[in-house]
């Protein structure tokens, strides 16, 4: 799969990564969504020498969806203090295994990482060392013993939605690090960021970027839904 530029300004670029891809570098060394942002903006301006791209939020690797990128020193110092205040809003569409008790629910986790082994765990009570982690989300439909999902992500913690709905019995589809038994084809877990909102750091005007409902499985399950979420 390639990657997608889905919107793009002269502060702001953003793509839709493919699932699989690293938002940007790590100890693999493999390519990045990062290093293909550059290489188009390269190309697609001429630009001689290095380009210039800060990253200010993240996607997990077998993750996909938006992922945005800011193309000046400014826009990225501004983007920053949005994601800092929480002031930008972002909404995932998960298919999940099994049908979680409540159609709709807020969530809050207390949540520790074990960076050593790449794994988050949450807990119901607060102690030392433990983040308070929020989401709320709504079931769209259950179809085939699976449930398409829309999250609304409040805090971000490592790996938070697929520890809080693994905690509550509901794991995501492909996420085998999480209680998951059934897999996906392209080894991806069934999580894509649709939208992010916010204020434009430069203009200054409300904006909504998206990325489209994927059609491979099983997002595919729910195919009708693909035209009412864009």
């Amino acid at each position: 799969m390639s990657m997608k530029i889905i919107y793009e300004d002269n502060h702001l670029i953003a793509a839709s990564k493919p699932v699989g891809w690293l938002s940007q570098g790590d100890e693999t060394g493999d390519w990045t969504l990062m290093d293909e942002v550059k290489r188009y903006i390269k190309w697609k301006h001429n630009k001689p020498g290095d380009v210039f791209l800060g990253s200010f939020h993240r996607l997990d690797r077998p993750a996909s969806g938006v992922v945005i990128f800011a193309k000046t020193s400014k826009a990225l110092t501004r983007m920053n203090a949005l994601m800092r205040d929480r002031k930008i809003d972002k909404t995932y569409l998960v298919v999940s295994e099994r049908r979680p008790v409540e159609t709709s629910q807020n969530l809050t986790h207390y949540m520790i990482k074990d960076s050593k082994k790449n794994i988050s765990k949450a807990y119901d009570i607060q102690k030392k060392n433990r983040k308070e982690s929020r989401l709320s989300y709504k079931m769209l439909a259950y179809l085939d013993q699976v449930s398409l999902l829309k999250v609304n992500l409040e805090t971000g913690r490592s790996h938070q939605i697929r520890v809080q709905l693994s905690k509550i019995g509901v794991p995501v589809v492909g996420d085998m690090k999480y209680g998951a038994t059934r897999k996906m084809n392209n080894y991806g877990i069934a999580l894509h960021c649709h939208t992010m909102s916010f204020v434009h750091p430069v203009k200054k005007e409300p904006i909504t970027i998206k990325s489209g409902m994927p059609s491979y499985y099983p997002f595919d399950v729910f195919r009708d839904f693909r035209k009412e979420l864009g």
